[in-house]
């Protein structure tokens, strides 16, 4: 999936759009809490301004209600406060993404300035294709469709050029993503250096992973990876299997599994995925329970039935070590979704360790990829994010690409 470079694009004195993903944590005083994802896009942004470019930034925050009274707490403001405390440069803000005001604004950039545009949300038609799954014949209406195409116009207008660098929402064909670069044409298109970079790792992964390839799977649903160990199977060496979907695979064994999480109605599918996966897939031997989901609950490792007052919250001792076996061998690790309730201290070991094995196998040369919001936050509280090979931005994103699904949004982007 080679895609045209921002660097390839001759951007000197010509207004550059770029969707950036500045979808930044918030306190209740539009204080940013977190600005990795803006600190993530730097490199783009320093490349465009080095070069001469007249950069137009575009993103949303949130979901706005459509309640201006509500809304104006999601307002980008603060992402333009923020650009200009790290790049010590002045970054102007427009107060709508569309109209007079933005297009004036876009015109009176000169070479290397840097242009924030108001929350593309806050315009009903940047998702509004979201909105074709609810019609009855799955599509559009014609207002709807005109809505859309209006507000790519209105987008379409600041720019000569476009740039793709937000990976977190490249899974929606949203306005801002698809329609736009598809009005613009061949030859105006790219992806900025943080896509770049995610195509580079997932990609690598899924289609020439050095192996062994370990892929570790957590969260609360085997429904929600369906997808990614069917796909993973294909290709892996070993699935490790942790968090509350261990349950239903447990459950799926006829193992008790007391007051754990369990997808009772998808029993039939663990059973389905533990004869397909073989001894590819590798499930925990015990686990760490307790009667309450609390700092101070008192803990029991369990080894086979979960008894009926308790429920399993993190991977055991055993496991931990099994599965650090299977890292220690790796030559590529995939990790998506934390192996317990790692937020509430007592049931974190499982998931600290598995970050610690990722990170010594990457410092013995393995590429590690951490795909997914609850990984990254677990491998960054661990303290190993320094010593991964790469931790994904993108949460939904980065599961759909590791069920190898393709993206509008990147397919509209011209290739290398």
């Amino acid at each position: 999936m080679a895609k045209t470079s921002v660097r390839q694009l001759a951007v000197s004195g010509l207004r550059v759009l770029v969707r950036a993903d500045f979808n930044v944590p918030l306190d209740g005083q539009q204080r940013i809490t977190d600005d990795l994802r803006i600190r993530q896009f730097l490199p783009t942004l320093e490349d465009l301004v080095r070069r001469g470019a007249r950069v137009v930034l575009m993103s949303h925050l949130g979901r706005p209600t459509g309640d201006p009274a509500q809304d104006r707490r999601l307002s980008l403001r603060p992402v333009a406060h923020q650009l200009r405390e790290l790049t010590g440069r002045p970054c102007c803000f427009a107060s709508d993404c569309v109209g007079a005001e933005a297009v004036a604004a876009s015109r009176a950039l000169t070479d290397g300035q840097t242009l924030l545009l108001e929350n593309l949300r806050f315009h009903e038609a940047e998702t509004i294709i979201d909105k074709a799954k609810k019609n009855p014949d799955g599509k559009l209406t014609a207002e709807q469709e005109q809505k859309r195409a209006e507000f790519a116009r209105g987008l379409v207008a600041l720019a000569d050029l476009y740039v793709n660098d937000a990976f977190g929402t490249c899974h929606r064909p949203h306005v801002s993503m698809y329609d736009v670069p598809a009005a613009l044409g061949a030859g105006k298109r790219a992806v900025g250096f943080l896509i770049e970079k995610e195509i580079k790792y997932l990609g690598d992964a899924l289609q020439s992973p050095r192996h062994p390839f370990v892929a570790i799977l957590g969260g609360a649903k085997v429904s929600d990876k369906i997808g990614v160990i069917r796909n993973l199977l294909k290709t892996v060496d070993r699935v490790l299997v942790g968090g509350a979907m261990m349950f239903t695979f447990w459950a799926a064994q006829n193992r008790s599994v007391g007051r754990s999480l369990c997808e009772r109605d998808k029993l039939d599918l663990a059973r389905e995925l533990i004869q397909q996966g073989g001894d590819k897939l590798v499930l925990p031997v015990d686990c760490v329970a307790a009667a309450e989901l609390k700092p101070d609950a008192a803990t029991r490792v369990v080894e086979g039935e979960v008894p009926a007052d308790l429920m399993g919250l993190d991977i055991g001792p055993r496991t931990r070590e099994l599965f650090a076996r299977h890292i220690g061998t790796a030559a590529t690790i995939v990790w998506n979704g934390p192996l317990g309730a790692f937020e509430t201290r007592p049931f974190y070991h499982g998931t600290y360790a598995a970050a610690k094995a990722i990170a010594d196998a990457t410092e013995r040369g393995a590429i590690s990829v951490i795909a997914g919001g609850d990984s990254a936050a677990a491998v960054e509280q661990a303290r190993q994010a320094n010593r991964v090979s790469h931790i994904s931005t993108g949460g939904g994103a980065s599961l759909e690409f590791l069920e190898g699904r393709r993206f509008a949004s990147l397919d509209i982007i011209d290739d290398a």
